[in-house]
């Protein structure tokens, strides 16, 4: 199968050649037919989060379809469609996953980080920790659903989003798209802060009330503010478009720094809180209501061998929505 190899952080991609990967007991082997580019895949590559093993394939929002399961599977039927997120497994047994809280398992596991990922044309994972995709969307479409809207999705409960209130969204890429249609469907009000103009633009197709840059003044105070973009100096502004007594959800893997700021941004009980991955269930609420929203999800297809053009488009901020491979 052909993949796309991080060998060394700094460095860029390569496309190689590796033997079909075999699935183990209660793992599925998967026909890869499109993996979404996110931040994460970024940040690996440009050498800011170091993956406890090298050689590894990037990517963890992957659509697919099974070909063979291992010993013990068979929940899932081959010619199945199915996705695979950033959460690749989790013991099941520690106090955090009896809790319900698996992404905060100590023993947990995440795809194209421990494990191989989607940047491939095959890729196994335990059956356990694939999703059934529902037929509405489209292969390209369903990819960007399992990190970003799965993450954006776990942002407004974290925030604690309620219907009517207000939402600021700082950064406007592949999650906060999303995110914002959700918060929509839910009644909530909508600010966009992207430095993007294409971007801000999106983002009143899509529904946003008001969009503009960091800085300049929304029409009313925020009820609820998340944090997209893995830029600290953007925490005081947040803050600062927050009413009292809101919530700021910082959603990012990465962030360049976390800077000073004076402790009047945090008085009057403001709240700053962040998002660690995602856990199963977050993953199955939020496809039921990408459904039910009825979502648009903005991509821009790149061949396998384009990966690292994709990256790069990423990193200057020049896609539209999400970017997502298609190793066919």
């Amino acid at each position: 199968m052909r993949a796309q190899v991080l060998e060394q952080g700094g460095r860029p991609l390569r496309l190689v050649e590796r033997e079909t990967p075999r699935p183990g007991p209660g793992q599925v082997l998967i026909r890869v037919r499109a993996c979404g580019v996110c931040h994460t895949d970024l940040h690996l590559v440009d050498g800011e989060l170091t993956p406890p093993r090298l050689p590894l394939i990037p990517g963890h929002q992957v659509v697919g379809v099974i070909e063979a399961g291992g010993e013990g599977t068979g929940r899932l039927r081959p010619g199945s469609r199915v996705g695979v997120a950033w959460l690749h497994e989790a013991c099941g047994a520690c106090d955090d996953c009896r809790r319900g809280l698996e992404n905060l398992c100590d023993r947990v596991r995440f795809t194209g980080f421990h494990v191989d990922g989607g940047y491939a044309e095959q890729i196994i994972a335990p059956e356990r920790f694939v999703y059934p995709l529902p037929e509405t969307f489209p292969d390209a479409e369903a990819a960007p659903l399992l990190c970003a809207g799965i993450i954006g999705f776990r942002a407004l409960k974290v925030c604690g989003a309620q219907r009517g209130e207000r939402v600021a969204l700082f950064g406007f890429g592949a999650s906060a798209h999303l995110t914002l249609q959700i918060a929509r469907w839910r009644g909530c009000q909508v600010d966009v802060y992207s430095r993007a103009e294409e971007h801000r633009r999106l983002a009143l197709e899509l529904g946003a009330g008001w969009a503009g840059q960091a800085g300049e003044a929304a029409p009313a105070p925020a009820d609820r503010a998340i944090l997209f973009a893995p830029s600290g100096r953007l925490i005081p502004i947040a803050l600062r478009a927050l009413r009292k007594a809101g919530t700021l959800a910082i959603a990012v893997i990465h962030l360049d720094q976390v800077p000073a700021f004076d402790y009047a941004l945090l008085f009057e009980e403001r709240v700053v809180r962040t998002v660690t991955a995602s856990t199963r269930r977050d993953g199955e609420e939020f496809l039921e209501e990408a459904v039910a929203a009825r979502l648009r999800v903005a991509v821009e297809p790149f061949p396998l061998a384009e990966a690292g053009r994709a990256l790069d488009l990423l990193r200057e901020g020049r896609i539209r929505g999400a970017g997502v491979l298609l190793p066919a």
